[in-house]
C-alpha cells in the first residue's frame, strides 16, 4: 500500500482534514496509527479502503494505492471495521448481517453456512442465535458483530478504526486474539488512543500531526526517540515499563453536600422490554456532589440502566425515585416528566453521540439548551465559546456536528448536556475517543460539575475514569445476579 502526498478536505470545511501523508506500508505489515483527537486518522483509513471521494463528499489531493491500483478499484481486497459499530450494522439479524459480505463477494452459500457461526465464535458471540436481532445488541456487541462481518471475509487489508472502544477489559484481549489470530500473514491497520492493548502486536507505529506524518518506526524506538514530542503531542503512550499499570489520576475529591438523595432505586429491574430483564435487583442512592460508575462486561444491562435512571425507559420493575431537590414539584418518576421538566433535572449522553445532535452547525448545538433555558442570544453563545474553548472544539463551532471526527463528536454531545447544568448527568462512556489531553480536559470538567453540587452517573469500561471520578460503583454482571456498593 502506497499513500502519496494524500490529504482531504470535507465539503463542508475550509480546512484540510489531513495533508501531505507520505507513507508506504508492506505486505504483511501490521501498524498501529496514532495521533491526537482530530489529526485525520479515522479519514486516512476510510481513504485507503476507498470510500471517499466525489466532487459533494470533498476534495482530495495525491493517491492512495493498495497493490499498486487506485484504492476506490481494491474494495474486495479491504475490510475496515468502522469507529461507530451503530453504522455498519446493514441487516436485521446477527447472521446476515455477518453473512452480508460474504454473499457480495459471491462465496458459495455452502462455504457461508460454515463460516458465519466460525467468526462470530471467534469474536465471542458464539452464544448468541442468528436470528437474534442486530438493534438488540449492546454497543460492545455490535462492534464485535462488525468484527466478525469483516473477518469472514478474509480480507487482504485490514482496517480497524478503535475497535475495542466500548468493549469490557475481557473483550478487548479477546477481540485483539481474534484479530491476531485470522492474520495470516494478511495487513493490519488499526488506530487505538490507548496503545498499550496492540503495542507488543505491531510492527510498526505510524503518528499524525498537523503536517503529516509526525513519527514512524518500530515502537521502542518511536517512544525513545519522540516521547516528549508525542505527549506534547496528546498521544496516549505507554509507561516505560510496559508490563507497569498507568499511574493513576490524581485529583481533588469534590466536598460531600449534605442533602436528601436525588434519587433512590430499590430492587429495581430494567429491561427494553418486560422480560427477560436486563438488569434485575439494582439498589442504589445518588446524592449532590457524588459519582456513581456503572460497569460490567457487555450486554449486562449498562446502557439500559442508565437510561432508565435518565428517566428515558420506564422501570420494568422495582422502585426507581427521584428525590424532592431533583423533581422540584415534578412527579417522583422522572420517566413520568416532560422533556422540558428534564433539560435541566436529568442530562443524558448517549453512547452514540449521534443520536443527540439535533442542530447544523456545532455552535447552535451548544446554544440549543441554554436557548431553551431562556438565555438571550448573548448569553447562549457565551456559554457555548466557553465549553468549545474548553474542549479543543472553537475552530470547529461552525461546521455541521456530523462532520466531525469520534472524538469530537463525543466532546461536543457531552457539552451539550452540560451546557443546560442539569443536576443529574447520565454519561454513557464519556471518554471514548480521547486523546490523553481531551481525557483530561472532560475529567477536569465532570469533577467541575461535582463540586458545583451536581450527580454523575457513568456507564464506563475506562479503569481510569472509575478512578479519576467515581466513588461508587454498581457492577452488573449477569440478568440474573447484579450487585453494587462501595468501593
Amino acid at each position: 500500500m502506497d499513500v502519496r502526498g494524500w490529504g482531504w478536505r470535507h465539503a463542508s470545511r475550509r480546512a484540510w482534514a489531513v495533508e501531505r501523508i507520505d507513507l508506504a506500508i508492506e505486505p504483511g505489515e501490521r501498524v498501529l496509527l496514532l495521533g491526537a483527537s482530530g489529526a485525520g486518522k479515522s479519514t486516512l483509513l476510510h481513504g485507503i479502503a476507498g470510500l471517499l471521494g466525489g466532487g459533494e463528499e470533498g476534495e482530495s489531493r495525491g493517491e492512495i494505492l493498495v497493490d499498486g491500483r487506485p484504492s476506490d478499484t481494491m474494495r474486495a481486497r479491504i475490510g475496515l471495521v468502522l469507529q461507530d459499530p451503530e453504522n455498519q450494522a446493514v441487516l436485521a439479524r446477527v447472521g446476515d448481517d455477518v453473512a452480508f459480505g460474504l454473499e457480495n463477494l459471491a462465496v458459495d452459500p455452502s462455504e457461508i453456512r460454515t463460516a458465519v457461526p466460525a467468526a462470530l465464535d471467534r469474536v465471542g458471540l458464539g452464544g448468541i442465535p442468528l436470528d437474534h436481532s442486530t438493534s438488540a445488541l449492546s454497543g460492545g456487541q455490535k462492534q464485535r458483530l462488525a468484527l466478525a462481518g469483516v473477518l469472514a471475509m478474509q480480507p487482504g487489508l485490514l482496517l480497524l478504526d478503535e475497535p475495542t472502544a466500548n468493549l469490557d477489559p475481557d473483550g478487548v484481549v479477546q477481540l485483539r486474539d481474534a484479530v491476531l489470530g485470522s492474520l495470516d500473514g494478511r495487513t493490519l491497520v488499526v488506530i487505538e488512543h490507548r496503545v498499550s492493548t496492540w503495542w507488543h502486536a505491531v510492527d510498526r507505529i505510524v503518528v499524525l500531526g498537523s503536517d503529516g506524518v509526525l513519527a514512524d518506526g518500530r515502537p521502542d524506538t518511536v517512544l525513545g526517540a519522540e516521547r516528549e514530542r508525542l505527549a506534547a503531542a496528546g498521544v496516549w503512550l505507554p509507561p516505560l515499563d510496559l508490563t507497569a499499570p498507568p499511574p493513576p489520576v490524581t485529583m481533588p475529591a469534590p466536598p460531600r453536600v449534605e442533602a436528601d438523595p436525588l434519587m433512590t432505586a430499590r430492587s429495581l429491574s430494567v429491561g427494553r422490554r418486560r422480560k427477560p430483564f436486563a438488569a434485575t435487583g439494582l439498589g442504589f442512592t445518588l446524592s449532590a456532589g457524588s459519582a456513581m460508575a456503572i460497569t460490567g462486561p457487555n450486554g449486562a444491562g449498562k446502557s439500559t440502566t442508565a437510561l432508565t435512571i435518565a428517566g428515558l425507559l420506564p422501570p420494568a420493575a422495582g422502585e426507581l425515585v427521584a428525590g424532592k431537590s431533583l423533581r422540584r414539584g415534578a412527579g417522583p418518576s422522572p420517566h413520568a416528566w416532560r422533556s422540558r421538566q428534564l433539560l435541566d433535572r436529568i442530562g443524558t449522553v448517549f453512547q452514540s453521540p449521534e443520536h443527540q445532535f439535533l442542530a447544523p452547525s456545532v455552535r447552535q448545538e451548544l446554544e440549543l439548551g441554554p436557548r431553551a433555558l431562556g438565555a438571550d442570544t448573548t448569553a447562549a453563545a457565551r456559554i457555548a465559546e466557553g465549553f468549545a474553548e474548553r474542549l479543543g472544539l472553537t475552530h470547529l463551532l461552525r461546521a455541521h456536528p456530523f462532520s466531525l471526527s469520534g472524538g469530537e463528536k463525543r466532546r461536543l454531545s457531552v457539552a451539550t448536556v452540560l451546557t443546560a447544568s442539569p443536576s443529574l448527568i447520565v454519561l454513557d462512556e464519556p471518554t471514548f475517543g480521547q486523546d490523553a489531553r481531551t481525557w483530561g480536559e472532560l475529567v477536569r470538567l465532570l469533577r467541575e460539575q461535582l463540586t458545583a453540587g451536581r450527580s454523575i452517573v457513568a456507564v464506563t469500561h475506562d479503569r481510569e475514569v472509575v478512578d479519576a471520578l467515581c466513588d461508587v460503583e454498581l457492577r452488573l454482571t449477569t440478568p440474573s445476579s447484579h450487585a453494587g456498593g462501595e468501593r
